[in-house]
Parts: structure tokens; C-alpha cells; sequence
């Protein structure tokens, strides 16, 4: 299944659902599909932060996983959640992409992806500045404050 050409709205996912007999009426798996697909697109903004510095590790890769499962997914579906990610980080042009799914997230899920990207960054021991210009940046469209990312990217390098 291409996610990529569905993930617009809920009308075409729908739409897309029902052309493939896979529309069923209920209400919960379509809400279920949706939330899979915003997993996928956090999962691609992690995994490009994690791409910045051009080292893609596992233990990035473990920390996008653990993410993920506090954000809601379920263990069984983190490799193809994963998997679908960076098909879909590879074929984006930019982080708006990404972004405009975690724009809807709340405050708390917002705080948990931030701590995620800064862990990530962190995870080799040093921030080059490719990857504080993103944090800078996703600070902005994602409309938090900069004291909590401050707070939260001390919190990250504290633990370090």
C-alpha cells in the first residue's frame, strides 16, 4: 500500500479505503489508519534528524522506536511503522512534510518528539550546527516556545 499518495486528508484515505474494499463503515479503524499514518510521518521527522549528520545509527533508530511506543504505537508495528518512515523521509523535499502532523499533536506529544529529536542529536555527544538550525526551525512551525525546547534539550543533556 502507498501511504505516501493517501496521507493528505481524511477524505481521500477514506475514498481509498472504500475503492479497495477496505472501508468497512467503522469509524475506529479509520481512526486507527490515521493514527498510523501520523506515527509515520513523526517516525520520518525523527529519522531525518537523525540523517543529518549523514549516521544513520541503530541506537538512533532505538530511540525513534521507544518514541514511537510512548506516542502510542504498538511494538508489533514499530519495523513497518519504521519502515514506511524512511520510505517517506527519502521521497520528501522538506520538513513541512513532516511537520504539519506533529502541528496537531498536543502540547505533551509535541514535548515528546522534541525530546526524542534532542536525544537523537545528542546521542553521538555533540550538536553540529546543521542540527541546532533544525531544532531552531522546528521550534517555529511547530509554534513551542523556546524556553521549553531549552528546557527540554537540558533535560536530554543532563542524562547524557
Amino acid at each position: 500500500m502507498d501511504w505516501d499518495c493517501i496521507a493528505g486528508n481524511d477524505r481521500r484515505l477514506r475514498i481509498y479505503h472504500f475503492a479497495y474494499g477496505e472501508y468497512d463503515g467503522n469509524d475506529e479503524n479509520n481512526e486507527n489508519d490515521e493514527s498510523h499514518l501520523s506515527l509515520i510521518s513523526i517516525a520520518a521527522l525523527l529519522i531525518h534528524s537523525a540523517k543529518i549528520d549523514q549516521n544513520f545509527t541503530e541506537k538512533e533508530k532505538n530511540i525513534i522506536k521507544n518514541a514511537l511506543i510512548e506516542m502510542g504505537a504498538a511494538e508489533d508495528t514499530l519495523d513497518e511503522i519504521i519502515k514506511d518512515a524512511e520510505t517517506k523521509e527519502k521521497d520528501a523535499n522538506q520538513i513541512l512534510d513532516f511537520t504539519k502532523e506533529v502541528k496537531n499533536k498536543s502540547f505533551e506529544e509535541k514535548k515528546i518528539v522534541i525530546e526524542a529529536l534532542w536525544t537523537i542529536i545528542y546521542s553521538d555527544e555533540q550538536a553540529d550546527m546543521y542540527e541546532t538550525n533544525l531544532m531552531r526551525r522546528l521550534s517555529g512551525l511547530l509554534y513551542l516556545d523556546s524556553k521549553v525546547v531549552g528546557d527540554i534539550k537540558e533535560k536530554v543533556r543532563s542524562k547524557q
